[in-house]
C-alpha cells in the first residue's frame, strides 16, 4: 500500500546543514531546496560540537529539517586536523543524544572509515568498531534507524551491522563493490545516492545492480556535488534522481516516487515529523 498521496516531494536522506559552508546563506539554500520539490532534509552530525546547532535548525525549520545525532568515524578538529574517532569522543556525545532522544529521526552519521590516513593501525580500526557497536546498540534501544558512513570499509561495515542485528540501515554514498552492496540489500538495508553519481563510475555500477526498492536519494551537502570542489546543495538532489532514471532506463517520476516511499519506510518517524 502506498504511503501518503501520489506526488510527494523528495527526501534528502543525508546532508550536513550545520556545516560552516552554509553559515551565511542557509535560508536561501533551503528556499532553493523547496523550489526543487524537496519535502524533507535529513540533517546528520559528525561530532558532539554540532549537536546543538542541528537541534536548533530542526526547531527553526520544524517538519522540514529532521535531526540525526551521531559520532562519525573521522573527527575533524579543524580543516587541517582530522583523526580516527575514540571512545572518549563518544562519551562526550552520549549525554547530549540522550537529552534529545525523543526528537531524533535517526542516529548518524556513524560508521567505519578505513582510509589509511585515518585508520592506519589495527588499534584505530578496532576503536572505530567499538564506537560503531555502541551506537548500533543505542539505535536499537531507541528504535531508530542508522545513517551510516563506510569509506574503504564496505564489507566490514555491513558485516558488523548484521552481526549486531541492525535492521533499519541507510548506507550513504557507498563506495564498495556492487557485490558487497548486494549483501546489504539481502539484509534489508537501503543505499542513498548523491549527485556525484554523474562523475563516478563506481556509483553508476552500483545503481545498475541495486534494485530501485533499495535506493534512496541524498546530497551529502556540502560535499559530493555534481562538480568537484564546488559546494553541493540539497536542491541538487534532482540530479541524482535524473541520473538513476537514466542508468536504469526508467522514468524520473518512478525514481522520485519509489525513493520517497523507500525513505518513508526506512525512517518511520518521517511521516509523523512532516505533519508537525
Amino acid at each position: 500500500m502506498a504511503v501518503g498521496p501520489v506526488g510527494l516531494g523528495l527526501v534528502d536522506c543525508h546532508c550536513h546543514l550545520s556545516a560552516p559552508e552554509f553559515n551565511s546563506d542557509l535560508d536561501g539554500v533551503l528556499e532553493k531546496a523547496k523550489k526543487a520539490n524537496v519535502m524533507a532534509l535529513v540533517a546528520v552530525a559528525e561530532h558532539a560540537g554540532e549537536f546543538e546547532r542541528i537541534m536548533q535548525l530542526s526547531e527553526r525549520y520544524a517538519g522540514f529539517i529532521l535531526p540525526c545525532l551521531g559520532v562519525h568515524p573521522v573527527q575533524e578538529l579543524s580543516p587541517e586536523k582530522a583523526r580516527s574517532v575514540t571512545l572518549k569522543d563518544l562519551d562526550v556525545a552520549l549525554p547530549i543524544i540522550e537529552k534529545y532522544k525523543d526528537r531524533l529521526l535517526a542516529i548518524g552519521e556513524v560508521g567505519l572509515d578505513f582510509s589509511p590516513r585515518f585508520a592506519g593501525t589495527d588499534e584505530e580500526k578496532e576503536e572505530q568498531r567499538q564506537v560503531l557497536i555502541k551506537q548500533v546498540q543505542l539505535a536499537k534501544r531507541l528504535n531508530v534507524p542508522l545513517n551510516v558512513h563506510s569509506r574503504s570499509a564496505g564489507r566490514p561495515t555491513i558485516n558488523l551491522l548484521r552481526e549486531q542485528g541492525a535492521e533499519q540501515v541507510l548506507l550513504h554514498a557507498f563506495d564498495g563493490r556492487p557485490s558487497v552492496a548486494m549483501e546489504g540489500v539481502r539484509a534489508g538495508y537501503y543505499f542513498s545516492i548523491p549527485p556525484s553519481i554523474i562523475r563516478s563510475g563506481q556509483k553508476q555500477k552500483l545503481v545498475k545492480q541495486l534494485p530501485l526498492s533499495s535506493i534512496c536519494l541524498e546530497t551529502d551537502s556540502p560535499a559530493l556535488g555534481p562538480e568537484r570542489q564546488t559546494r553541493n546543495e540539497p536542491c541538487n538532489i534532482s540530479i541524482s534522481a535524473e541520473f538513476i532514471a537514466q542508468v536504469k532506463g526508467i522514468s524520473v517520476e518512478e525514481v522520485r516516487e519509489v525513493t520517497t516511499q523507500n525513505a518513508l519506510k526506512l525512517f518511520p518517524k518521517l511521516q509523523y515529523l512532516l505533519q508537525k
